[in-house]
């Protein structure tokens, strides 16, 4: 096919299924390694334990450290886990699609998330009167926990937090919104590792994480047919916005 040849509909069928096919292996592949890794995990955790269960008390110091560091990766290893599980079952879960009232989904991931705003000052700016979704409501409920944990977290530092949630329509029946805080944000040069598995934009000294909320809020809107990007600058906060059919 030439690049002057218009592309055909079968064309654009099978290039689809292809990209469907290709996502399913891909999830199958990632939800078996993820599957199979737990039992290697569970051996190195478990000999761990009875080493120091069974020599502790002759261990030196510092091999006791050595089995605490095994003990910490470990933990670490199975949040991995859990979290590539978790970004494989998106592409085998069924969507049951239907009209959302928005402002709901955010008012239940606030609350899911009362425990990272207790003793903090937040000032929630949510519009009024934000337009319908339509997708399936126990993704789209998580795609807005992922983004408004995302902007709490690295709102911490700040005196008062500024997180608000706005809503555009734009043409053909789509519908963005937009996700904003006044946090930390990030050096746009490092932008490209954004919304893929297990890349962090900070070092884990300074934020909790393991680089998957972004990941996860990217594979749920695109089982949606829509799209997801995100701007920021340091030290200048951040904007995510998705866009999605605002129509069934």
């Amino acid at each position: 096919m030439s690049d002057s040849e218009p592309v055909s509909e079968q064309d654009i069928a099978r290039l689809q299924a292809e990209l469907q096919d290709a996502r399913a292996a891909l999830g199958d592949f990632a939800y078996a390694v993820s599957h199979d890794l737990r039992a290697s995990l569970r051996h190195i955790m478990s000999y761990a334990s009875l080493l120091r269960e069974e020599a502790g008390p002759v261990l030196p110091g510092e091999a006791l450290a050595y089995l605490e560091t095994i003990h910490g990766a470990s933990r670490t290893l199975g949040q991995q886990i859990d979290g590539l599980m978790a970004w494989s079952l998106l592409d085998r879960t069924e969507l049951r699609v239907r009209e959302l009232d928005a402002g709901a989904l955010i008012a239940e991931a606030q609350a899911q998330l009362g425990e990272l705003c207790a003793g903090r000052r937040i000032d929630w700016r949510i519009q009024e009167g934000l337009p319908v979704l339509f997708g399936d409501p126990a993704l789209l409920r998580q795609l807005f926990v992922h983004l408004l944990s995302n902007a709490l977290k690295f709102t911490r530092g700040r005196a008062v937090a500024e997180i608000s949630v706005q809503a555009q329509g734009v043409p053909e029946g789509w519908v963005t919104y937009t996700v904003e805080d006044n946090g930390v944000g990030f050096d746009p040069v490092r932008q490209h590792k954004l919304f893929h598995v297990f890349q962090r934009l900070h070092g884990s000294s300074q934020f909790e994480g393991l680089g998957l909320g972004l990941a996860l809020s990217r594979k749920i809107v695109e089982r949606h047919g829509g799209s997801i990007r995100a701007e920021g600058a340091p030290d200048a906060g951040c904007r995510v916005s998705f866009t999605l059919l605002r129509v069934a």
